[in-house]
């Protein structure tokens, strides 16, 4: 009998134990939400910490879970957020015209009114870094700091100055023929995989890119192909961003570039970094576009470290 009670009360012990991990795992877990932010957008995102309010941005053909392997990390410091844009999986908002990285700094800023989060930080990769600039340049008594990983304010390559300002008009010409009009008749046709297609050659520089691509790289690639949908028929994929709105910018920011990354986009950074009043930068040298897939820890200290400097 005492060995009964003995085996009785080991297992008793082990299956409250597994149930409080199973608790303490749920609580763990970001919180899946979705808010409407006026004018019958609604934006969903997921949520997790508490603290000072971290938003987290994702680029293009992409969507909040790109930053899933970072929420859980940031939340132990700060009240993070991370959302999908206007027209990004599982956001299903009515097409509308005009739609550009301007607008979905209009978002961003909605959301933050709406949620009632006062001043935030904002990390932003590619285009959602194109938003994160439109938004410091246009609301930044919203913004305590700001990380951009790769902006493609593709504008600023007409006003480059000194040895690169040739190479800069070069390369803008280029993106404009070889990218941005292919896409629109792409997708003005109807021909959205055709419209990625073309997106995803010019970058990887590669007129087979796209194909080398595995069946469910180009699924999920298709997925959050509608912003282009919209963007590409009635919108402006890379608004013009004049060099001395960037000077007027006063939020502290957070270069991040991949050395190894698009040639475009480092002379991007370069002139962010000599135009923008406040920044640091700091070049990944063995990382390309995606460093924070490539070096997600030390992205990661990087911005908090900027983050504790500016709070």
């Amino acid at each position: 009998m005492r060995m009964f009670w003995k085996l009785f009360f080991l297992f008793f012990g082990y299956l409250m134990l597994g149930l409080q991990d199973s608790v303490a795992a749920r609580a763990e877990a970001p919180a899946f939400k979705a808010v409407n932010i006026g004018a019958g957008i609604v934006l969903h995102y997921v949520e997790q910490g508490s603290g000072p309010t971290l938003i987290m941005i994702h680029g293009s053909i992409s969507d909040y879970t790109y930053w899933q392997e970072q929420v859980r990390p940031f939340a132990q410091h700060y009240h993070v957020i991370a959302y999908s844009r206007r027209y990004n999986w599982p956001n299903r908002n009515p097409g509308r015209p005009g739609y550009s990285a301007i607008t979905d700094a209009e978002d961003l800023a909605a959301l933050i009114t709406k949620l009632h989060l006062g001043r935030v930080y904002v990390i932003g990769h590619s285009y959602g870094a194109l938003t994160a600039l439109f938004m410091a340049a246009r609301h930044p008594q919203m913004l305590e700091a700001v990380v951009l990983a790769e902006a493609p304010a593709i504008s600023l390559l007409r006003d480059l100055s000194g040895p690169d300002a040739q190479r800069g008009k070069a390369l803008y010409a280029d993106i404009q023929a070889r990218m941005v009009a292919p896409m629109r008749a792409a997708f003005a046709g109807g021909d959205r995989e055709r419209g990625v297609a073309t997106f995803i050659d010019y970058v990887f520089d590669d007129p087979q890119g796209w194909n080398k691509m595995d069946p469910s790289s180009q699924a999920a690639t298709m997925k959050d192909a509608r912003e282009w949908d919209v963007m590409m028929t009635r919108g402006t994929l890379f608004p013009e961003l004049a060099p001395s709105a960037i000077h007027a910018i006063r939020v502290p920011m957070l270069i991040m570039s991949g050395r190894k990354s698009y040639a475009f986009l480092g002379l991007i950074d370069s002139e962010l970094s000599k135009l923008l009043p406040d920044n640091r930068r700091i070049i990944f040298p063995d990382a390309g576009h995606q460093m924070w897939m490539q070096h997600p820890q030390e992205a990661r200290a990087d911005a908090e470290a900027f983050f504790r400097a500016h709070s």
